[in-house]
């Protein structure tokens, strides 16, 4: 721990500025470290690699709270690791966002009256990368804002050249595995967007609704059905029921009368059927509902489309041309006319599926689309956590891995946008289907009536090959060879599903089975001080930036860091930005104190022998913090390792030590010089402990206290293992006999700057060569002639007498006093003959119960402490 980041450092300029201006210093800072290359990452090395890709945020957007936490977080386990000596790469990269990007091209193109099919497919695309080179990518900036550690001569994008390339690769190698195929099944479509979107791209919400009752059928051929969806009913092709309930065995297999149409539909028995739910009797709409398709698959049902892409209505004339909300109130009135109406309950609260973009409602669609047949996939990324070549971090997650991926349905891959990788598949004049991978050629022209699929790939196809594609796969290079596979993926929670598990199944299928990384450690989401998501629906939503122009970077990492228990959401309010722009000025100034008073890192470390106590004290706890924080780390403890150098910065280093070395330079000579010595060793090695989490400040002070180039590239401290038991407890008597004594002054209502005699009797206790210190940090003069010790305070076999005469009013101290011991008692024995009442605690809430108990115990604490405050005063 004595050795600097420079072998031989020229000698520092002690000289700075008197308040610390984030605005001054964090860009010109970034700038330069970009600069001189510290973020880049050298294939060609021999360090041990450390690899983190970054989560690519989408192209449309800006930076949140959310990516400003999750990037706090890779950028901190990143620059630690470089200071450790890895080759560290922190991946950065954007993702092209098919549908969002779309859409905002699209509203673009609204504002000049025209739509994408004015310009045509190529055209239009053309068009979409022309508004990414203009406005795309601002996160970017951003990110530099914040600090982030990237290569950025790295940068990917997911449409880039090479990464199409890997996207057609490993769609060919999955087309001839037959783990892709084409196939007609439900899927989710928004109306709005105008394309299929995957199961976890829907959110469900409870809407008010309407559940309407239906009588199906003629006579003693009757059944009724309920539905939320009654314009769905024209698409009905039977009605089904339960192969053992005895109410409806004489009319399976025979055909019913389908209302407001010319068609009878059969009635079928199935075992999906909830015999003890409704009536027990479904309505049966193979095209435009899962379960129904899955009935109709079973049955050889039709499966007959009542809507269009715009989920308005194709069929039977009076309703035809109707959207499907307006369809819905007309057909309910047409059967509520003819009489088939049996019940109706509005409103009807159940869950509803919302695209996660537009928050349109889904509809179920039977529509042609392409597949991936996720089983082989699916089990090998369970298998590798299982079997513990993948971590989850924190492991109670696993279960909600395990949960998804032991589950997972066929995953529908063909989105029905321009914008995006199109589906590498061709389709001949006879019927041919031909996929091209990325160095074959079109199997023919148009001319000769050959034409290519018009779908483009879903975007989560693409980032799924994130952790190789970036490094150049499907070539063998350099970069893959030695940043493959990743060390650590940081995400939140809600992604699990979304792209961690892709990248898990496509990382094994396309690397031998080696996984794209070693550890998955999940993080929550950001949350407003309340607990509450942020929205901007709800008024809460926070532009990080204004933060950061507020109270500058380190502030808003520390604060967020400080937060981040794994796994947990995050709760964060303005108050604690500004609590941690507190701590970068308390670093600030400490350090500042310590250059003006002579704070040195030349040379090696004292002897022991030459050190006080105070000296040895502080070391020991250095070391300690450096153990426990090199633990945290590897563990994702990121709030524990925040809190516990926060501590020891403010109250330790700061509070304590810098304190107790005022009265050592003052006096001067060697004890002087070594405390010098010891305290640049302790900022040293205290400042490059937060550098991962706060690196602008850290590295301003570091630089001028060291002479060194750069904080970034310094070395890791390593605990030397030295602990000094004796010397820490020495310290903890000293430290408990000044805040004893601070309290007392603090009952008397004496000021903190506030002079009074005392008589110090340490002889004999390990607190006699600390006296000096204990008089300047406690206001403590010599005892004179008229000396009167007025009060007696017994610490730690210490004795420490204070002549209170000429500071207070002791009669009316005692009279306050006595006061406040009057309520308290008062308040005791209220509390105590509540909770000994057996008729008031039968009845009272557990809550209240609580509360009074609470109450009891304050007063009693408050008669304690106001008893021993009485006691210490003399005699009025």
């Amino acid at each position: 721990m004595t050795e600097n980041a420079q072998q031989q450092p020229p000698a520092p300029d002690t000289e700075l500025p008197t308040q610390y201006a984030p605005a001054d210093v964090e860009g010109p800072l970034y700038e330069r470290w970009v600069e001189r290359g510290y973020f880049e990452a050298d294939e060609k090395s021999d360090k041990p690699s450390y690899t983190i890709v970054i989560p690519p945020p989408n192209v449309t957007g800006s930076l949140h709270l959310g990516h400003a936490f999750e990037h706090t977080l890779i950028d901190a386990l990143t620059r630690r690791k470089r200071m450790q000596g890895y080759e560290t790469l922190w991946q950065p990269g954007m993702d092209h966002a098919g549908i969002a990007t779309q859409n905002v091209v699209e509203r673009e193109l609204g504002k000049e009256g025209k739509s994408r099919h004015d310009l045509g497919r190529e055209a239009f695309v053309e068009r979409v990368w022309q508004w990414k080179a203009e406005s795309g990518g601002q996160i970017s900036g951003q990110m530099r804002r914040l600090g982030d550690g990237v290569a950025w001569s790295r940068e990917r994008f997911t449409m880039d050249e090479g990464l199409s390339q890997a996207v057609q690769t490993i769609f060919k190698r999955l087309y001839d595995d037959e783990l892709i195929y084409r196939a007609e099944r439900i899927i989710n479509w928004c109306p709005r967007c105008l394309t299929a979107i995957s199961d976890i791209e829907v959110e469900y919400q409870d809407d008010d609704g309407e559940l309407v009752s239906l009588k199906y059928g003629e006579g003693e051929e009757t059944l009724v059905v309920a539905t939320t969806r009654a314009e769905t009913m024209l698409g009905d092709t039977a009605v089904a029921v339960h192969p053992d309930d005895e109410r409806y065995k004489h009319l399976v297999g025979k055909q019913i009368k389908l209302p407001l149409t010319d068609r009878t539909i059969p009635v079928v028995a199935d075992e999906h059927v909830d015999p003890e739910f409704g009536t027990g009797a479904v309505k049966v709409t193979p095209a435009h509902d899962p379960n129904d398709f899955e009935i109709g698959q079973r049955h050889d049902l039709p499966a007959i489309t009542v809507m269009d892409e715009h989920a308005v209505i194709t069929v039977h004339g009076p309703f035809q041309g109707l959207d499907r909300f307006e369809a819905r109130s007309a057909i309910v009135a047409a059967l509520r006319a003819e009489g088939r109406i049996v019940a109706e309950k509005r409103p009807y609260v159940h869950s509803v599926g919302h695209c996660s973009r537009c928050k349109t409602t889904i509809e179920p669609r039977l529509s042609m689309q392409w597949w991936v047949k996720v089983g082989p996939l699916a089990k090998a990324a369970g298998d590798a956590v299982r079997e513990g070549k993948v971590k989850i971090h924190p492991q109670e997650m696993e279960k909600r891995y395990f949960d998804w991926v032991d589950n997972l349905h066929d995953w529908c891959i063909s989105r029905q946008l321009w914008w995006g990788h199109r589906i590498p598949v061709f389709y001949g004049p006879n019927g041919e289907v031909v996929c091209v991978g990325p160095d074959e050629q079109p199997p023919g022209t148009e001319a000769e009536g050959w034409k290519q699929d018009t779908d483009v790939l879903d975007t989560w196809f693409s980032s799924g090959l994130w952790p190789f594609s970036t490094l150049g796969w499907p070539e063998q290079t350099e970069s893959l060879a030695k940043f493959y596979p990743n060390s650590v993926l940081v995400t939140g929670y809600d992604i699990l599903f979304f792209w961690v598990a892709r990248m898990m199944m496509f990382g094994l299928y396309a690397m031998d089975g080696t996984p794209p990384f070693h550890t998955i450690a999940l993080h929550g989401m950001v949350r407003d001080q309340f607990g509450k998501k942020m929205s901007k629906s709800f008024g809460n939503a926070v532009n990080p930036l204004d933060w950061m122009d507020k109270y500058g970077s380190d502030a808003l990492r520390f604060t967020l860091a400080r937060g981040a228990n794994p796994g947990v959401d995050v709760p964060i309010g303005e108050d604690w930005v500004q609590g941690s722009r507190n701590f970068a000025n308390k670093i600030w100034n400490a350090t500042r104190f310590a250059l003006m008073n002579g704070a040195t890192v030349d040379g090696p470390l004292p002897s022991q022998e030459r050190m006080s106590a105070t000296d040895r004290w502080i070391l020991s706890r250095l070391n300690s913090v450096v153990a426990e924080v090199d633990a945290l780390y590897e563990d994702y403890q990121f709030a524990k390792l925040s809190d516990a150098l926060f501590h020891f910065a403010w109250d330790e280093v700061f509070d304590w030590y810098v304190e107790l070395s005022k009265t050592t330079f003052q006096a001067g000579g060697e004890p002087a010089e070594v405390s010098k010595r010891v305290l640049g060793e302790v900022l040293d090695v205290t400042l490059k402990l937060l550098h991962p989490v706060v690196p602008f400040v850290t590295e301003t002070l570091w630089t001028t206290l060291t002479g060194g180039e750069s904080i970034v590239i310094a070395e890791w401290p390593k605990d030397s293992g030295f602990r000094d038991t004796a010397a820490e407890q020495e310290i903890e008597t000293l430290q408990s006999v000044i805040t004893e004594v601070r309290r007392f002054r603090a009952d008397q209502g004496l000021q903190p700057g506030q002079r009074v005699p005392a008589r110090l009797t340490l002889d004999g206790t390990a607190l006699a060569p600390h006296e000096a210190a204990i008089r300047q940090l406690l206001r403590l003069q010599p005892e004179g002639e008229s000396f009167t010790a007025t009060a007696t305070l017994p610490i730690s076999g210490a004795e420490v007498a204070l002549d209170l005469s000429g500071t207070i009013d002791v009669a009316a101290e005692r009279k306050r006093l006595a006061k406040d011991l009057a309520a308290a008692e008062k308040e005791k024995s209220q509390a105590t003959a509540k909770l000994g009442n057996e008729a008031f605690l039968a009845k009272a809430p557990d809550n209240v119960v609580d509360k009074i108990r609470g109450r009891l115990a304050k007063a009693e604490e408050d008669i304690t402490r106001i008893q021993a405050q009485l006691d210490r005063l003399p005699e009025a």
